[in-house]
């Protein structure tokens, strides 16, 4: 043995048998084609910078129906400020919060947070903007124990900022100590207006935008049931349906109104269905405006276009015919790949027609040559 080295012996009984591990719940077909997943708080500690700022945009989203107004700072120059709730029209001359972003690779720090602490200071004091009346952290890993103690106790906050004032730290012109009126403004200064948001309060709000579904996935919330169409025919139905009375019309060799409609039971039924159809599909256009991305529901209607255009252009006897037959393949239009695909059924497919017709996208009655 070699003078220096220790040997260490190992012994058989303090080792175990493999186990072999398996999820709480057992494993599922999902699991061979995604693997286990991964909770939302762990895949927002996975975020990459340019992920993180994607989430905070749509995040941001959800503050809309708390505040009157709220924008985001992107510029350098942002003053301490991220993204800003205005609670009323008057701006920074009325009370607004801030919550401000921050993206590192760990649990926010209280180094982390003197600059931004030190700018609201600053800046409110020059007058450059009112004092907030609520100020949040946002990380995605979090903030750490010794800030979060800090932050639910304003006195000790206000003893820690000031030993720590960053003077080089918030603007690049220039150095800023903290003596003087400055000093007294930040005595006066209110720093229980500082705060926090959880990767929980982050992933709730953030369920109430267009964008939850299609970042962590989950599926569609429940779809409502769509409006029974109302007697009187609405404004946004008017070119739809005057194409309807054109088609029927070309297929009684007559002019037609709808006060003539009702003369004909075929016809009248048949007016009422599409009317059921076209509603069905301004449901799914609403839905999809509260739990997708914008873009998703003009997509669907472009690829129904798609899969039925050919068809509502081949020759028919009149402008019926042209209708059903169309409506008719709408109803196998293959829409999987969209990502309201769970929630579409045929009625919005075909209802989606008459949205086309609407736009006069497809036309019943073709001009003669």
């Amino acid at each position: 043995m070699k003078q220096g080295k220790e040997v260490i012996m190992a012994n058989i009984h303090d080792f175990r048998d493999l186990q072999t591990p398996s999820p709480s719940g057992g494993y599922s077909s999902s699991h061979t084609s995604f693997g286990i997943p991964i909770s939302k708080q762990s895949r927002l500690s996975l975020y990459s910078s340019n992920e993180w700022e994607m989430f905070t945009e749509e995040w941001a989203h959800s503050l809309i129906e708390y505040y009157k107004k709220v924008r985001r700072f992107a510029s350098a120059g942002d003053k301490g400020l991220d993204v800003v709730g205005f609670c009323t029209e008057n701006n920074f001359d009325g009370e607004w919060d801030n919550y401000q972003c921050k993206h590192y690779d760990h649990p926010l720090t209280p180094s982390d947070i003197w600059p931004e602490i030190s700018k609201v200071i600053y800046y409110t004091h020059i007058r450059e903007y009112s004092r907030p009346r609520r100020y949040y952290f946002v990380a995605p890993k979090g903030i750490g124990t010794k800030l979060n103690r800090l932050l639910t106790t304003p006195s000790k906050l206000m003893e820690e900022v000031s030993n720590n004032w960053p003077e080089d730290g918030i603007t690049s012109t220039a150095t800023i100590p903290l003596i003087g009126s400055l000093r007294a403004h930040f005595e006066s200064f209110n720093f229980s207006i500082f705060s926090s948001k959880s990767s929980v309060e982050l992933i709730a709000g953030h369920s109430n935008t267009p964008f939850h579904a299609v970042r962590f996935g989950g599926g569609l919330p429940q779809r409502p049931e769509p409006d029974t169409p109302p007697e009187e025919i609405q404004p946004h139905e008017s070119r739809y349906v005057a194409q309807l009375m054109e088609a029927y019309g070309e297929h009684l060799r007559k002019p037609l109104d709808r006060t003539e409609l009702s003369v004909n039971l075929e016809l009248t039924e048949h007016f009422q269905r599409q009317r059921e159809l076209f509603f069905h599909a301004e449901s799914l256009r609403g839905f999809s405006r509260d739990t997708m991305p914008t873009g998703i529901y003009e997509d669907l209607q472009n690829e129904v276009y798609h899969g039925v255009i050919d068809v509502c252009i081949n020759q028919y006897e009149n402008g019926y015919y042209r209708v059903k037959a169309t409506l008719s393949h709408a109803a196998i239009v293959d829409t999987s790949t969209n990502p309201l695909s769970s929630a579409v059924k045929v009625q919005d497919k075909q209802g989606i027609c008459h949205q086309l017709s609407n736009d006069d996208r497809l036309i019943w009655v073709q001009k003669k040559s």
